[in-house]
């Protein structure tokens, strides 16, 4: 561990030296370790992708009888059937293609030149040339090329956000470090990606490519899984076993016809049809289609949907591992307390919801030099266009000075800076000296015990007194207090200059004055809190995975209430220290992982995975990739950075985790909306399937042909089951546990449904047949084919709901489920015009009588359906 090294202790080790590798050495290095850059693992090709998409069961079956069709001649409906098939892999591919480009945008973080010393001469090379031991100088804009332990810093700060989830830049120094302590902590290194935005630096090299720690983010991303979404699992499995059974049937139909003297040919097309009626050709597209419509509704609501299954994904989702910063939190530090001795408040903080506290009397001297000390004693800035620039705690004590009204650029204008000492972290402290009309004042600010320590007086409502036990005793109890809530604490000081042209030096920050502490933190949206409540009032697990520290973490997540009595925080160096038995045992109770690693993130998600529960991750930088890729659904955020996104299922516009509740409820519906477009589907297959047994047992006609098997499957189908996707949520559907994703995809209700219609549906269906057969077998053909079409489309209102009857409900509060039955009767009606007739094999026999009829058995089916769940309810 190099951070544990001191820097002659690095080069000695590495076998460097501070004048550099000589070119020699390094040409030999770079051809033993191989180039700076990032390796990416052979993908599946793109025509692989495409042939492997025709392996499910039910394709098999299909595009087996399409191929016989052609064969026998029945060349129309195999080109129906092989348009539908492409169709679906087309789009398999694609969606597996747009989620190949998180290493793809890994690669882009590479640094294109770095700055070293070679032979003891600066020069610029390729840094993908780097090899360990080089020595690296980094200047304020620059990006590092290359892991290494920092030799020399001069307030030197770096924004490591991309790999430890906090933007808060990191002041970084040169010193080694004794204890153990996670990548966010260790301040004598610096990460390839990462940028510098104060300061110099010079650096040794210690990791290059794959042996960096973006390098190990990459092998991570080669290593995690992609996870199949629960309805994926479901259809699949629904897929293999109703293949084996369709096979089944359609060999046994095939048996009878034979054995009962039936032509072969005739007999193996009437197996055919049996096929084609089960099968729901365009299920799969429809799902497709309705995860689509869902995608759209998210969107509009701050959260897109980059790869499809997502949408379902969420909808059974029971526990998010949720970042803090940005999401939880408003990602903006803010002044929410303060403290000065002898100075009344009229409000003390339990602000951690970050609620303003005004200053009660600006007048006030004590709080006047408060303000002028947080103002003067400051090098932030905010722009005319809302840009802040500089220190965020710095940016948080003039936008505190702002909101109470008095005009921080005016205090500089008029008190200008004479002279300063920066902030250095081995003292912990900065000062100015500026003018305050006829005096000269230094101001000092730092860290509480160290400014408490530099006081020999202090301020009491605005008197000068020498400080006392008492004093210093209250600020301490101030100071504790403030930390508790994990608040990050500033101690202001001021003294009294006589020489206008003085000079400070680290000996003059000594005999302070203390004014007061200001106490701030990055507190939580106010609309986390509901969305909260509403995960765990819907069954959701929330946990923070957060690279900041534990004490503060903990208190914004006992705060939103995340974190409850009883539950355990820990950091990423105690959960390496759990065997994965103790993690197990313990998993439930942990509400909170702080300092963590990418590592750590993957194993978080596996130990819930294993649990047997769908597992949400969000994430922005480039740490969380891999665990947002291993995630059941990985959430990116929108200020994120495109590895992330990349990586990620679902990206969040807003960054707001209660927009992930709200897409959860949309996921609910969606799922649930898919749940009734395939009841539809099965209940108008299982209908035809019935009266095809029939035909066959009572030694019919067969009742229909391929072709009209087809146009009832593809064309009168789809829109109905497609506008049930577009049904509104229903009632307490944020109520309910998440779903057991194990759960059979026809549980629930969804089988009884299936069987209760379906067998309406074929009784009708062969009540026509009888009625048409006593005319002519051809009419009986026809009146089955209608009385089946009419009845499948007019299902359509009965599927909208297995609990709500359409009079409660209302023929026109879903105006897509309406408009699908206005269309797809204007379609059938087409079967009936005159040249259409023979190609749907509709004699002309079939009249009006004949369509009353028909319409009037599938408006009886419909009533049935209805009433059924009217005694069901009572």
């Amino acid at each position: 561990m190099f951070y544990k090294k001191t820097s002659e202790e690095v080069i000695r080790h590495l076998n460097s030296k501070m004048e550099g590798l000589s070119q020699d050495k390094a040409k030999k290095r770079l051809a033993e370790n191989g180039y700076n850059e990032l390796e990416e693992k052979s993908k599946t090709p793109t025509w692989k992708l495409f042939v492997e998409s025709f392996k499910d069961p039910l394709v098999v079956i299909l595009l087996i009888a399409a191929l016989v069709q052609i064969f026998l001649g029945e060349v129309v409906e195999s080109i129906i059937i092989f348009s539908v098939l492409i169709l679906n892999s087309i789009l398999g591919v694609v969606q597996t293609k747009k989620a190949e480009g998180s290493l793809a945008s890994l690669k882009q973080l590479s640094v294109p030149n770095a700055k070293v010393i070679r032979d003891d001469v600066k020069i610029t090379i390729p840094s993908r040339e780097l090899v360990p031991g080089d020595i690296v100088i980094l200047e304020a804009g620059d990006y590092v090329p290359a892991d290494g332990r920092i030799i020399e810093a001069q307030t030197f700060k770096v924004v490591e956000g991309m790999l430890t989830g906090e933007s808060e830049p990191v002041l970084k120094h040169e010193n080694s470090i004794d204890e153990e302590c996670a990548l966010g902590d260790q301040k004598n290194m610096v990460f390839s990606g990462s940028m510098v935005v104060y300061g110099r630096a010079i650096y040794i090299v210690t990791g290059c490519g794959m042996n960096t720690e973006v390098g190990k983010i990459a092998n991570l991303l080669d290593t995690a899984e992609s996870k199949e979404t629960p309805l994926q699992k479901k259809l699949d499995e629904f897929g293999k076993k109703l293949g084996i059974g369709i096979v089944g049937l359609s060999a046994l139909i095939f048996g009878v016809q034979v054995y009962r003297g039936g032509n072969i040919v005739d007999s193996f097309m009437f197996a055919i049809a049996i096929a084609v009626a089960a099968i729901p050709e365009a299920l799969s597209s429809i799902v497709t289609i309705v995860l689509a419509m869902g995608t759209n509704t998210m969107a509009k609501k701050q959260a897109v949907i980059r790869k499809l299954p997502a949408v379902e994904t969420l909808g059974s989702t029971s526990v998010i591992c949720t970042d803090k910063t940005g999401t939880l939190t408003q990602n903006k530090m803010t002044v929410v307390d303060f403290y000065m001795y002898g100075v009344k408040k009229l409000a003390l903080a339990d602000n951690t919801r970050g609620q303003e506290i005004a200053l009660t009397d600006i007048e006030s001297s004590q709080e006047f030099t408060l303000t002028l000390a947080s103002t003067l004693c400051n090098d932030s800035d905010i722009t005319g266009e809302g840009v802040e620039i500089g220190d965020p705690t710095e940016v948080a004590l003039i936008d505190y000075v702002s909101k109470n009204n008095i005009n921080y650029k005016k205090l500089r204008e008029k008190y200008n800076r004479l002279n300063e000492l920066p902030f250095d972290s081995d003292r912990k402290l900065m000062s100015t000296v500026n003018k305050i009309d006829d005096n000269i004042l230094m101001f000092t600010k730092g860290a509480p015990d160290v400014v408490l320590s530099r006081c020999k007086y202090a301020l009491n409502d605005g008197e000068l007194v020498p400080i006392n036990e008492e004093i210093i005793n209250d600020y301490k109890n101030a100071n504790e207090g403030f930390s508790k809530k994990a608040l990050r604490v500033l101690a202001f000081a001021t003294k009294k200059i006589d020489d206008e042209n003085f000079v400070p030096s680290i000996e003059d920050e000594n005999e302070l004055t203390l004014i007061g502490l200001m106490a701030m933190i990055d507190p939580p949206r106010e609309e986390v809190y509901d969305a909260v409540k509403e995960a765990k009032e819907s069954g959701i697990k929330t946990v923070m995975i957060t690279g900041d520290h534990k004490t503060t973490a903990s208190a914004i997540a006992k705060d939103i209430g995340i974190m409850i009595n009883g539950d355990l925080a820990l950091t990423g160096q105690e959960l390496d220290a759990l065997s994965e038995e103790e993690l197990d045992k313990n998993l439930e109770h942990i509400s909170v992982y702080a300092r963590v690693s990418p590592e750590n993130k993957i194993r978080i998600v596996k130990a819930w995975q294993r649990k047997g529960k769908i597992t949400a991750m969000t994430g922005d930088g480039v740490n969380d990739a891999p665990a947002l890729k291993q995630a059941d659904i990985g959430i990116g955020m929108g200020s994120g950075t495109e590895v992330a996104k990349d990586a990620s299922a679902m990206v969040l516009l807003d960054d707001n985790f209660s927009t992930i509740v709200n897409a959860v409820e949309i996921g609910r519906t969606v799922y649930s909306n898919i749940k009734k477009s395939i009841t539809y589907l099965f209940s108008g297959n299982l209908g035809g399937i019935i009266a095809i047994l029939f035909a066959v047992m009572a030694d019919w006609n067969n009742p229909f042909t391929t072709l009209q098997l087809l146009f009832i499957n593809l064309v009168t189908d789809s829109l109905p089951a497609i506008a049930l996707g577009l049904e509104q949520p229903e009632k307490g559907i944020m109520k309910n546990p998440p779903r057991n994703p194990h759960e059979s995809i026809l549980s629930g209700g969804t089988l009884t449904s299936v069987l209760k219609r379906g067998t309406i549906i074929g009784m009708v269906t062969i009540l026509a047949q009888y009625i048409g057969m006593k005319e002519s077998p051809e009419l009986g053909t026809a009146m089955a084919f209608a009385t089946l079409t009419l009845s499948r489309i007019i299902q359509t209102f009965a599927s909208r709901s297995n609990t709500e009857t359409i009079f409660k409900l209302g023929f026109t509060s879903n105006k897509y489920a309406l408009g699908s039955v206005i269309v797809c009767l204007g379609m059938f009606g087409l079967t009936l015009v005159p040249f259409m007739r023979d190609i749907f094999a509709i004699p002309a026999s079939y009249g009006l009588s004949s369509f009353v009829t028909c319409f009037g058995l599938a408006v009886f089916a419909m009533i049935v359906m209805e009433v059924s769940k009217l005694i069901k309810s009572n």
